[in-house]
């Protein structure tokens, strides 16, 4: 089996070999840097002696270079004391694919604004050519992504791989500010170099001279019991990229090509600045892309060292003898050739003035050497060499016999039994040096795995059933009935699971329903991971709860995405979801079968709202009907979050101590309601004239408003309508509701006219009010106390628990801001569980902060079954302290 690290592939990782690349020759191969007088253990490396012209920190013990001279790789910018020289570990950018037994694609997208470092070429990351990975903690330059290693984390299985333990995964820097190593205890983070090392799970650091010493596996640290374990997910990822499988948005794509634009354009500034580059590709798919390499050389210069410095610029760690630089004509030139930007070369081979295109070519070899890995990873032998042409079978047989393994395998994906394994070597090779310097030739075992992959379709016509679903999928989608099975049917919200047993088909209809409307809808596809605890294939520890996330990119000021990011990196990605791709019905899906299990929902009240009221909707299919809530405010009011002591809106904390607080969190219990609206023609009598429209039922779990809290609300809806992208500011959305609120400032209406209400089936006399309110927790309003502390014999103590409505009105605008300033509270009219209204005319109302206009009729409010468990934020306390403070990661420590 073939692969590379930006194919689709069997995502496993091992302790790595050190080894050079898959594929060497008679002779073994020589890094750049081998002709060295500075040699390092670390492979790679090429050392030379600098003098230094500004403060620089060693990237190996991150200290202050007090000496005026240093030591740097040429390759990969390494610096480091002479002290430090022999005691160098970490691997040279142009070795690290070597160190990867399986490489794991990474999912790339636009970088934050914090001070990163590029794990590439170790620089500042600087501007809007920055990309990080979403999954794990890497940053590059745009123009490195292609020469950054393929180790992204392992998340899932796919059923090929079999883990007895489960290792740590190392990240060199970028780590916080005053991590402490695991081992010496000695700072190991650093704010101006890329240093230190820290594990992807367990989080802790450790200086780059010390991670190995650590033991190998790995305990998944203070957030272990809230993780879902990667043995626990299974997913047949084939045909999907990772972008597809942990549901990243497409628009990250998007801001990529933007970036991409950019770095085009610099490269033609590079141009006509006059430096005396040539660009360089590394094979024909490079040429084809116009994907290039600038190599800088001096005026003179031999063909040989233009080759080395080529072989640098792709990281490629060979013998620069072994590589020939070919021009358009695929004319080469020889080692003795002098290149002259002033003229021709010292041997005249070309007539005019050297190009500045180039193709970089190896050498034809007489005799080459093929490493075969093995694809299970129990075997001690990380690898065979095999030096003849062979084909895949007698490569097999041959293999098997070096390793004992008595075993029927075959090869998958491109390779035959009778293709020749060096000839694929020298195709791929002359597509891109840098892909064959990454490509892997594997034998696995041959077993007859069941293919199974889980697509959601959503935006279909709600209330159908499964045959209907089905004609209406064949219909539009052409699906194939003898591959595809409906395996869940979610009518209220107009979706369908499928199990699709062919991995073309399950792609072409993955795309083709991206492209496709039914009843004017969109649809919506998503490919879902299978939780095989629910198989009883992986035990659920004991105590282990695992945390859904649920995270809105669009609220708090756009601080959704990096929260989006920090719990993705913390967690596994499989866990969290992009409420703007597919909503919340997809990961309550996902999680159906465990056992237990905690959501944290990061947006404001509207999205907290979503999220329960999709899982009342399909309570009844989850085996954990009731997980506790917790709230990361991230809206306008958050009046839910408040009274759960999540606090008023987010304000940049960690993603860390959110996720410990969510861990220490108290259990409570919310109240629910059910809001019938029955839209019927009313008399002046009061009698009903015919329906207008069909009964509506929504749920409500902070307040319900009628009158001018819900017609400012709408007014506030309608701005935020013709013109979405302004409202990404807390503050701006509050000026807005403020401006709303005063043009209503001489607006009169009659509600108590309008309306008769029923408490507990006793009638209530309104007084003259403008606005009538239902509130079911003690915030309104962006944190107002509308009931009032004042007691009252008449009425008990509100609480979120108690089954109970307060029913309060509000004589206007005026009212309802000396509310919100803490001068006054509401007026008090009535406490009860089951309310009923009816309207004669036309009304605004809203629940939960979203508003409508609704038409004359009934309106009954009653208890909707059973409370919402939630998570209460507890006080932070010395004993919580401490409980923090013992199962911290080592390596987050501060001084």
């Amino acid at each position: 089996m073939a692969d590379s690290a930006g194919a689709k592939n069997d995502n496993s990782i091992m302790e790595s070999p050190p080894v050079s690349p898959l594929s060497v020759r008679e002779k073994p191969p020589e890094s750049p840097g081998s002709r060295s007088r500075y040699q390092v253990s670390a492979p790679g490396h090429s050392f030379r002696k600098v003098t230094l012209t500004k403060p620089t920190f060693c990237h190996n013990c991150s200290d202050f270079i007090w000496s005026l001279n240093g030591f740097v790789c040429e390759v990969c910018n390494f610096m480091c004391h002479e002290k430090c020289l022999k005691m160098v570990r970490t691997v040279c950018s142009c070795m690290a694919p070597t160190q990867v037994r399986v490489p794991v694609a990474h999912c790339f997208g636009p970088a934050g604004q914090k001070k990163r470092f590029c794990c590439v070429c170790r620089k500042h990351l600087e501007g809007n050519t920055a990309v990080r990975c979403e999954v794990c903690e890497l940053h590059a330059h745009y123009d490195c992504v292609t020469f950054s290693c393929g180790d992204c984390r392992l998340c899932h299985q796919d059923g090929s791989q079999d883990f007895d333990t489960f290792p740590h995964h190392w990240r060199e820097g970028n780590i916080p500010s005053g991590a402490r190593c695991e081992i010496c205890r000695r700072t190991c983070s650093s704010s101006d170099v890329l240093a230190g090392m820290r594990c992807q799970w367990c989080g802790i650091t450790t200086h780059a001279a010390c991670y190995l010493i650590v033991p190998p596996e790995c305990g998944l640290g203070r957030l272990r019991n809230m993780l879902l374990h990667p043995a626990c997910v299974r997913i047949c990822s084939r045909n999907f990229s990772k972008m597809h499988c942990y549901r990243i948005s497409e628009s990250y794509q998007n801001e990529l090509g933007k970036i991409d634009h950019i770095g085009l354009n610099i490269f033609v500034v590079c141009k006509t600045a006059g430096k005396q580059v040539l660009k360089v590709f590394d094979g024909d798919d490079a040429v084809k892309r116009s994907h290039f390499r600038l190599v800088s050389i001096p005026r003179i210069t031999k063909n040989v060292e233009v080759v080395e410095s080529a072989l640098r610029a792709f990281y490629i760690p060979d013998d620069p003898l072994e590589y020939e630089l070919q021009d358009n004509g695929q004319q080469a030139l020889v080692d003795d050739d002098v290149l002259n930007h002033n003229g021709t070369p010292d041997k005249a081979i070309f007539k005019e003035n050297v190009p500045e295109a180039w193709l970089l070519r190896a050498k034809p070899q007489e005799t080459e050497v093929l490493r075969i890995y093995a694809g299970w990873l129990k075997v001690i032998v990380a690898y065979i060499s095999i030096s003849k042409n062979s084909t895949v079978d007698s490569v097999i047989k041959e293999v098997l016999t070096q390793l004992g393994k008595q075993v029927q395998v075959s090869s998958r994906q491109v390779l035959t039994g009778h293709e020749l394994l060096l000839d694929k070597l020298q195709e791929i090779r002359k597509i891109s040096l840098r892909q064959m310097n990454q490509t892997r030739f594997y034998i696995v075992e041959s077993r007859n795995r069941i293919v199974q992959v889980n697509l959601l379709l959503e935006g279909l016509p709600v209330q159908l059933s499964k045959e209907e679903y089905a004609d209406l999928l064949q219909e539009h989608l052409a699906i194939k009935s003898h591959l595809v099975t409906i395996t869940h049917v979610y009518g209220n919200q107009g979706a369908v699971v499928l199990q699709i047993s062919c991995f073309s088909e399950a792609e072409r209809i993955y795309m083709l329903a991206k492209d496709t409307s039914v009843s004017n809808q969109q649809l919506t596809s998503l490919v879902l991971p299978e939780i095989m605890v629910m198989l009883h294939q992986c035990d659920l520890p004991k105590g282990d709860s695992p945390l859904l996330v649920f995270v809105n990119p669009k609220s708090g000021e756009l601080k959704g995405r990096e929260l989006l990011y920090g719990f993705r990196k913390l967690l596994n990605p499989h866990q969290v979801f992009d409420m703007t791709n597919g909503g919340p019905l997809s990961g309550l899906h996902t999680f159906r079968a465990v056992p237990r299990f905690r959501v944290l929902v990061c947006g404001g009240d509207g999205t907290v709202g979503w999220v329960l009221g999709v899982l009342e909707a399909i309570r009844h299919k989850l085996v954990c009907p009731e997980p506790p809530v917790g709230i990361v405010p991230l809206g306008t009011g958050n009046d839910l979050a408040r009274i759960l002591r999540w606090g008023a809106g987010y304000s940049g904390e960690d993603p860390h101590h959110i996720l410990v607080s969510v861990d220490e969190a108290e259990e409570v219990q919310i109240d629910r309601w059910t809001i019938l609206l029955d839209a019927q023609e009313i008399t002046d009598d009061g009698k009903e004239n015919g329906f207008l429209e069909p009964p509506k039922i929504v749920q409500m779990n902070n307040y319900f408003g009628l009158g001018i809290d819900a017609e400012v609300s709408l007014d506030f809806h309608h701005a935020r309508q013709e013109e979405p992208g302004k409202f990404n500011s807390r503050f701006h959305n509050k000026g807005v509701y403020l401006k709303a609120g005063l043009q209503k400032l001489s607006h009169t209406r009659n509600l108590h006219k309008d309306l008769k209400l029923q408490v507990d089936k006793q009638d209530i006399e309104l007084p003259s009010i403008e606005g009538l309110i239902f509130l079911n927790i003690p915030s309104w309003g962006s944190g107002a106390d509308l009931w009032g502390s004042e007691g009252d014999s008449r009425y008990g103590k509100p609480r979120i628990d108690d089954g109970m409505l307060e029913v309060v009105g509000v004589t206007g605008v005026v009212h309802m801001g000396q509310v919100q300033s803490g001068m006054r509270s509401g007026i008090r009219l009535a406490q009860g569980n089951y309310v009923r209204i009816t309207a004669t005319k036309p009304i605004p109302v809203q629940v939960d902060g979203e508003p409508w206009i609704q038409a004359p009729g009934h309106i009954i409010i009653s208890a909707a079954g059973p409370k919402v468990p939630a998570s209460h934020k507890p006080k932070i306390t010395m004993r919580n302290a401490k409980r923090r403070l013992e199962w911290k990661p080592i390596g987050l420590w501060s001084t």
